[in-house]
């Protein structure tokens, strides 16, 4: 089951002692070949998850890095049907499973079955829909399953222990929990409510837990009093490409330990 790798791949980073690596880049970015470029050299040089945006033109949920990036890549002709068609060429290629994040119209407009094989086809081990809310993702959650691709769970500083557990009941993969309450973008430090919200996440999921949005270094974690299991990063590392410099220049930064607590559940 390919969402199963998912969980072993950041099991296996924080039994090496390090937190498990889980890079964005936006498909299409900054080139359609390019991209694809990027994405081995990420896969080669230590990321343990690969996360792939699928550029849409609505992107609410996205700051200005990543919109412009999305709006880049639409502009290089970037479709949902030619990413899965690119990754299904390279299948086997990857090291690190593969999770698509994207909006759920494309998804939608596709047909939720059609999606499912194709993604499945691909070599895709998960997806992340920002805007589609739990009540409403039993069949998208049901057309992935049939594939075995997980639905990763997206939940908030404001999301409850009583709603983090109703997540974790359909749970596979990882849990992700956005840091911040507004869009993607790099920030200079974590809000006060993500402490209480790493500890209700770290109590409600048995799935590993990754924390994104706002993050670019990783000295930020060396202040929170538990540790995610894994990190994601989007807008410095599309920063970081967009100024000329190697992506896995950049990853290299996240591979050593961070002094302070370690990845484990408290």
């Amino acid at each position: 089951m390919e969402a199963a790798r998912l969980t072993e791949r950041i099991a296996a980073a924080n039994a090496g002692g390090r937190i498990g690596l889980i890079p964005f880049v936006t498909a299409g970015y900054p080139g359609r070949e390019a991209f694809w470029e990027i994405l081995e050299e990420l896969d080669r040089t230590g990321a343990d998850i690969l996360e792939i945006g699928v550029p849409f033109s609505d992107p609410v949920a996205d700051g200005p890095v990543v919109e412009a990036a999305s709006q880049i890549a639409l502009a290089n002709g970037t479709t949902l049907s030619g990413i899965l068609r690119g990754l299904a060429e390279r299948r086997g290629r990857y090291a690190a499973p593969l999770v698509l994040m994207g909006y759920y119209n494309p998804f939608l407009q596709r047909g939720l079955r059609a999606f499912a094989a194709e993604a499945g086809a691909a070599g895709v081990a998960g997806c992340i829909v920002p805007d589609l809310p739990l009540e409403e993702s039993g069949p998208l959650r049901e057309a992935l399953e049939t594939e075995g691709i997980a639905l990763i769970p997206l939940v908030g500083l404001n999301t409850g222990a009583e709603r983090m557990a109703a997540y974790a009941r359909s749970a596979r993969g990882y849990a992700y929990l956005v840091s911040v309450l507004g869009v993607t973008g790099e920030r200079g430090g974590f809000p006060p409510e993500l402490t209480a919200a790493l500890d209700r996440a770290q109590k409600a999921f048995s799935v590993p837990l990754a924390l994104g949005f706002g993050l670019s270094r990783p000295e930020q974690l060396e202040d929170l009093p538990a540790r995610p299991q894994a990190v994601v990063f989007g807008s410095a590392l599309l920063t970081h490409i967009q100024s000329g410099r190697k992506a896995s220049d950049f990853l290299a930064r996240w591979r050593e330990p961070v002094p302070g607590p370690g990845g484990s559940r408290e």
